[in-house]
């Protein structure tokens, strides 16, 4: 081991990650989480250890970066990072931390560059992440080759850009492929985002999550998305109706017409995508229900493409329709605090003012996301009193949570080195 390195000192949550296996070793699988998980500061940083620096994470869109030079960062708990086009047109990723003394190298949440320069001592590195000049007074044996940037793993697929802090991080070549045959007919390369927003929600990640993966809150709390929105996920759906499932396959029919993929694909539990109709006689998430953007995505002739989502954990969930696509990363703060960034994108020849009205594309979803807030912050005060303890989820109604807190227990398991128990069929 080196000498140097942070991992010769003790663990200090070694005791956590004995007490956080054997809480999920004997969890009741159909019950939410006992309390630690949604509010303790260790097993809050187990999770930033565990979980989002050794899983495939959203980071952003491609099209967000378009040419050379073209930077965005984010931070994954106390990593700060940078994705770069590159002079190859391939997208990087590093982590944003100069090899002199540590510094940030970009400050800036977006922008484009021609080289990556230190603010502090002027460290310069290519777009491809070596070192170029480290100024006069580094001694004539000093080698650059030896001081680049410090590498991510990154993957594109379909316009999304995944990124991963992990040694070796998880094959995820099966989803990305299907992804890019799902958004082939939107031609991601030529998007734009039109609008974003940035909100903070006091309360655990996993709680925003939860609170995504089921619609049994919808018609109490969401009256603009259910303008649009049918809550049934898609015709697996244990609450699917005949209504529901006739109108599936009348539009099933419509997409094959356009060669538009709708097929349910799932992979593992990490990963779903599904196009399911909207209500009838709307086609957008707009507050009208009719399209929010006149030039349609790609190369698709009909605005009536219902939704297109995408589900990616643990940080991640989608909506692509027939006029433009909203797309929203989760990215978690502290223990009770979470940041949940939306981007509404479009087709990259639409004109703001001319074809879509920005303030009238984002409403459904900043409302939305607004109550979702609430709720969220809402469910996390309940649970920080003593009073709580886990509750039953509905099998029909949180299966998605239930999928969730599955896939959340099993990778937290193996991460920490145990393998997560299975059911056994018992004969007696």
């Amino acid at each position: 081991m080196d000498p140097m390195s942070p991992e010769r000192l003790d663990d200090p949550l070694a005791g956590a990650r004995e007490a956080t296996s054997a809480m999920l070793a004997q969890r009741n699988p159909q019950y939410s989480l006992p309390q630690p998980f949604y509010n303790d500061a260790r097993l809050f940083a187990l999770d930033m250890q565990e979980i989002f620096e050794k899983e495939w994470l959203f980071a952003g869109m491609s099209c967000e970066i378009p040419t050379k030079g073209s930077f965005m960062t984010l931070e994954v708990g106390d990593n700060p990072l940078i994705l770069v086009r590159g002079a190859d047109g391939a997208i990087h990723g590093f982590h944003n931390v100069c090899r002199h003394r540590g510094s940030r190298l970009c400050v800036k949440d977006k922008g484009k560059v021609a080289k990556l320069v230190c603010p502090y001592h002027q460290w310069t590195y290519e777009l491809d992440g070596r070192l170029l000049f480290a100024g006069a007074d580094m001694g004539t044996d000093f080698d650059l080759s030896q001081y680049g940037l410090k590498p991510i793993h990154v993957r594109t697929a379909g316009g999304f850009i995944f990124i991963s802090l992990a040694d070796q991080p998880t094959v995820i070549d099966d989803f990305l492929a299907t992804l890019e045959h799902y958004l082939e007919p939107y031609d991601m390369a030529n998007t734009k985002v039109a609008v974003e927003s940035s909100i903070v929600e006091q309360a655990n990640w996993k709680l925003v999550i939860e609170n995504n993966r089921e619609c049994y809150h919808c018609n109490g709390a969401h009256p603009e998305l259910l303008n649009t929105l049918l809550e049934f996920d898609d015709t697996d759906d244990p609450r699917a109706t005949a209504a529901y499932k006739a109108q599936v396959a009348r539009k099933q029919a419509d997409w094959d017409g356009e060669q538009v993929p709708w097929q349910l694909k799932r992979f593992g539990k990490r990963n779903r995508l599904t196009r399911t109709p909207l209500l009838e006689g709307t086609v957008s998430m707009t507050m009208d229900g009719q399209p929010g953007c006149r030039k349609l995505m790609g190369r698709l002739q009909s605005p009536d493409m219902g939704s297109l989502r995408i589900l990616h954990l643990p940080n991640s969930w989608n909506h692509f329709m027939g006029d433009h696509a909203v797309v929203f990363r989760v990215l978690p703060l502290g223990p009770q605090q979470t940041l949940v960034t939306t981007k509404w994108l479009v087709n990259t020849d639409a004109v703001a003012g001319v074809d879509y009205d920005p303030d009238e594309l984002r409403k459904v979803w900043d409302a939305t996301n607004d109550q979702d807030r609430r709720l969220a912050e809402e469910n996390q005060r309940g649970i920080n009193s003593r009073a709580y303890e886990p509750g039953p989820y509905s099998a029909t109604y949180e299966f998605g949570v239930i999928d969730f807190i599955d896939w959340y227990s099993e990778r937290m398991q193996e991460n920490l080195g145990h393998t997560a128990p299975h059911l056994k069929v018992v004969k007696g």
